[in-house]
């Protein structure tokens, strides 16, 4: 289970539990090992940044500050709830020794994962987790799985005469960070779409009688209508609430303040919609985690999402993927990046 703690519309996630869960006893050459990913990757701490209650008090509901209080708000009543024994738990796991400058870390660990597997399509039908070679490289695919690498549009068609019940996609939102990292570094960087290509993806032929559909999107106002106006009304989606991911270190403290315009947040937000009857999808739902310090590395969201589909063995589309997930069919043209065994440690 990723979900450790859940009440009042809050929960908080279990991002590298859940990952290390997933690959444990994989057989290797006759030898039984568990792979974990390098802890090293959740030991944020943030800089001790307070909040400066006055500049966020908002004064109607159009006020952008005014989303910022409500988050904030919703991250101190959840503090008070969490078990004071999770607490020490969720320090004590993610608390590393002799730890080494985070952002290099994880930046040579990306350098190391850059691939090219355009058509490359694969999968893992079993039940347990494997180590597979691809190339001359060796990857960890998750149990009943399955992968294609590509452009997310030209890949979808593949995918005719599958239906899903709950699809996940992390557009990559054209913004000026994504280009100043692309001029830096072709190879760290990702193809950036416009809003109007996220809409042209063929998803509605996709999607099940019943489903749910959920698109992280940036705090950009022009990309929150785009995803509402749209996106959802392309794929024949109608939407019904709006989620926010905040990231804590391993205090639980917000990885950077609270803000206010359009400077940077510790949270981000995720936008549902749904097809069909569902189970009531609550507004406003905060989720906390402690993030990985891998670039774009989502925390898992299956578990929060399924409760509202009213499936036993839901089927799971993710679009953009970045990492592979048991039980999902994950597209995009990195699905196997945080595969690579170079990113997981061995524990016997």
């Amino acid at each position: 289970m990723s979900i450790l703690h859940k009440k009042n519309n809050c929960s908080f996630l279990d991002h590298y539990g859940f990952i290390s869960n997933i690959y444990k006893n994989i057989n290797t050459n006759g030898q039984i090992l568990s792979y974990v990913l390098s802890a090293k990757l959740f030991h944020i701490l943030s800089n001790g940044h307070t909040l400066n209650r006055k500049r966020l008090k908002g004064k109607s509901s159009d006020d952008p500050h005014e989303e910022a209080t409500k988050v904030r708000l919703k991250y101190e009543a959840v503090l008070l709830e969490i078990e004071s024994n999770l607490k020490e738990k969720i320090h004590h796991k993610n608390n590393v020794s002799n730890v080494d400058n985070i952002r290099d870390f994880s930046k040579e660990l990306l350098e190391r994962t850059i691939f090219d597997h355009v058509g490359t399509n694969g999968g893992n039908n079993s039940n347990t987790s494997v180590k597979h070679k691809i190339g001359n490289d060796d990857f960890l695919i998750p149990y009943n799985c399955r992968f294609y690498c590509g452009c997310v549009l030209e890949q979808c068609l593949k995918l005719e005469g599958n239906k899903y019940n709950i699809v996940i996609a992390d557009p990559p939102w054209w913004n000026k960070y994504i280009r100043r990292l692309k001029g830096s570094n072709n190879k760290l960087s990702y193809s950036m779409m416009y809003n109007e290509d996220i809409a042209s993806i063929p998803l509605k032929t996709l999607l099940a009688t019943n489903c749910l559909v959920a698109v992280w999107c940036t705090n950009s106002p022009s990309n929150i209508a785009a995803v509402k106006n749209m996106i959802f009304p392309n794929w024949g989606v109608e939407y019904v609430a709006t989620w926010y991911w905040l990231k804590v270190d391993i205090q639980l403290k917000p990885v950077c303040p609270f803000s206010t315009g359009s400077k940077k947040q510790p949270y981000e937000r995720l936008i549902i919609g749904k097809v069909g009857d569902v189970t009531h999808v609550p507004d406003e739902h905060l989720f906390l985690s402690v993030p990985s310090a891998l670039h774009s590395h989502k925390p898992p969201l299956v578990e929060l999402l399924k409760e509202y589909i009213n499936e036993k063995n839901p089927e799971i589309l993710e679009l953009f993927a970045r990492y592979l997930l048991p039980n999902t069919c994950s597209v995009g043209y990195e699905p196997l990046k945080l595969q690579h065994t170079s990113l997981y440690e061995v524990v016997s």
